[in-house]
């Protein structure tokens, strides 16, 4: 099989703050079986997320894969509070970015 893109396997993919320290990211799919693909694939692990976003891991606080609600959740501690001098999103809502492009293998 192809791969295809997250983008296209996922219902919803979006990031946003969570408190003024924190970006979390949702990654929502629409049936079952994308999601599990996805999961099993291995592209959302916490180590891949430290690639994709080149961050330390100690910089994850929370990584979920959460099956009744067919998501991938995790949350990254931001490296400046928002709204500091300097941040370019202030909402956190631009940091999903990164993710769209990923490819899965098999699907």
């Amino acid at each position: 099989m192809a791969n295809r893109r997250l983008s296209d396997l996922a219902k919803t993919i979006r990031s946003k703050n969570a408190g003024v320290d924190k970006y979390t990211f949702d990654v929502i799919f629409a049936d079952r079986a994308s999601y599990e693909l996805v999961r099993e694939s291995g592209v959302l692990s916490r180590e891949a997320v430290c690639r994709i976003f080149g961050i330390d891991a100690a910089r994850i606080t929370d990584h979920v894969a959460f099956d009744p609600a067919l998501a991938i959740k995790f949350t990254i501690a931001r490296p400046t509070p928002s709204g500091s001098p300097g941040d370019a999103d202030i909402f956190g809502a631009q940091q999903y970015g990164p993710l769209l492009d990923i490819e899965v293998p098999g699907s």
